[in-house]
């Protein structure tokens, strides 16, 4: 391939691995399929073509992929669990609907390589059997849209996409679905219930697991855009080459999104584990603003656990067990999870030491309450409390009683609703109380709320009191 040279100002760090991110920010690149075409796009599907389906899941089950979305479950293996004995169509779904706060990659790929991701569709629709792919896409990337309606249509000329896919006999369309601007999409269910035209309340499970009982009780894949991408990238390269970036059980690359008091906000593409928490904020990311500490972390998007800065956490390296701290642990999933949180989407917020928690956690219990679905009680209701309980915290009209009720509210949730936006809600409460406990007390008397706050929250302080005088 020709050597990359990117925009000026735009060029990926040292420690970057460019892969999935090779041609964003691209000096002379545009999402043409003639562009895509003269780097060998599409010669990665006649490989796949070539290969039985059966092959190709191995491939990619053999490479380590984990999913990219959030979970960072096996991508071969969800492959598999479509029955053997199955006689109904197979669909394939990409997950475009990036909607956790804090993350931020898909959409560069959907905006300036769209060729990627199609070609990773088609070859993993090929693998599973499936004979029509929807890209589910948030109704707030309406460009993005466009474009991968341009790109399908181009693709679709040159017969990567029809009845006779590169003249194998092998049949595939593709169809855009944009959504209605509802984070619970990004749960699978709930965006096949809405791809279905219905209200996105999630499935249980089970029996409704999609590979077996998905998009109109059909077995279901449903792929992360950034997860589609590597499979392109696998049957290129070949799963020992591609096992062989990143660490053991966390193979690849993945781009971290990172957010909050850095100097250097942005995405980064590194490989997996190969790059700490330390050399990510204070290299990759220039350190922390003039005359600012580091507090804490959110590690995976808004829906991981916190982590704090002077926390120590153990790991496991080889028989022993080493105690590390935060900017020590490794980018990877297994990491995050020893420390009690999660890799998730990627989405890294950094905190600093004038961000006052009690805002911090109101920020986001703000997001939460107004994404519930509804579905669940403890959600629908436990959700808005949490909220209702964080905005008397910072407008400094709570009792330090009410940080125990927000807890208690928040362990009411977790693990007592049908899909995971129970968890995803619940969690930053639980740890955020845990982890800054007298911090939150403190807060309840508005004489000690000194650090600034948003003007949402300043409004929401507003109102809370006018309606208690």
């Amino acid at each position: 391939m020709a050597k990359v040279k990117y925009i000026a100002g735009k060029e990926p760090h040292a420690k970057e691995h460019r892969m999935i991110f090779r041609n964003v920010d691209r000096e002379g690149w545009d999402t043409s399929l003639a562009t895509y075409q003269k780097e060998g796009g599409y010669k990665q599907l006649a490989k796949a073509l070539k290969m039985e389906p059966k092959a190709v899941q191995e491939e990619v089950k053999a490479a380590g992929l984990r999913g990219r979305g959030g979970a960072g479950f096996p991508t071969g293996v969800k492959w598999g669990f479509v029955p053997p004995n199955n006689t109904k169509p197979v669909y394939l779904i990409c997950n475009a609907d990036e909607s956790e706060p804090g993350t931020f990659k898909d959409r560069y790929i959907i905006h300036q390589d769209p060729h990627q991701l199609i070609e990773g569709l088609i070859i993993s629709a090929y693998a599973v059997g499936a004979h029509l792919a929807y890209i589910y896409i948030r109704e707030e990337f309406p460009e993005g849209a466009q474009i991968l309606e341009t790109a399908i249509e181009e693709a679709r000329k040159q017969k990567f996409l029809g009845k006779n896919v590169c003249g194998t006999g092998f049949e595939l369309e593709i169809y855009v679905h944009r959504g209605a601007g509802a984070y619970i999409c990004g749960e699978e269910t709930g965006l096949i219930e809405s791809l279905e035209g219905k209200r996105p309340y999630p499935r249980i499970k089970p029996p409704y697991f999609p590979a077996a009982m998905g998009l109109y009780l059909c077995p279901t894949i449903v792929n992360n855009v950034e997860s589609l991408c590597h499979v392109k990238h696998i049957i290129d390269m070949g799963a020992d080459a591609y096992g062989k970036l990143g660490t053991p059980r966390n193979t690849g690359t993945r781009i971290l999104c990172v957010s909050g008091d850095v100097k250097k906000p942005g995405y980064y593409e590194i490989q997996v584990g190969k790059v700490t928490m330390g050399e990510l904020i204070n290299d990759m990311c220039g350190g922390m603003k003039e005359g600012r500490k580091l507090k804490a972390v959110i590690p995976g998007g808004s829906s991981s656990k916190i982590l704090r800065a002077d926390e120590k956490f153990t790991l496991k390296q080889g028989d022993k067990d080493v105690e590390i701290g935060i900017e020590d642990i490794p980018m990877d999933f297994d990491s995050l999870m020893a420390c009690g949180s999660m890799a998730g989407s990627g989405g890294v917020i950094v905190i600093d030491d004038s961000r006052a928690i009690s805002w911090v956690l109101n920020n986001l219990n703000t997001f939460y309450a107004h994404e519930s679905c509804g579905q669940c009680t403890p959600c629908r209701e436990g959700s808005a409390w949490m909220k209702k309980i964080t905005d008397r915290i910072v407008s400094g009209n709570a009792s330090p009683e009410d940080v125990d009720t927000l807890e208690s509210v928040a362990y009411n949730i977790d693990g007592k609703t049908i899909c995971a936006f129970g968890e995803a809600c619940s969690w930053p409460t639980e740890a955020m109380v845990a982890k800054f406990r007298d911090e939150l007390i403190g807060d309840t008397d508005g004489k000690n709320a000194k650090r600034p706050v948003s003007k949402e929250t300043q409004e929401a302080a507003k109102n809370l009191k006018s309606l208690t005088t």
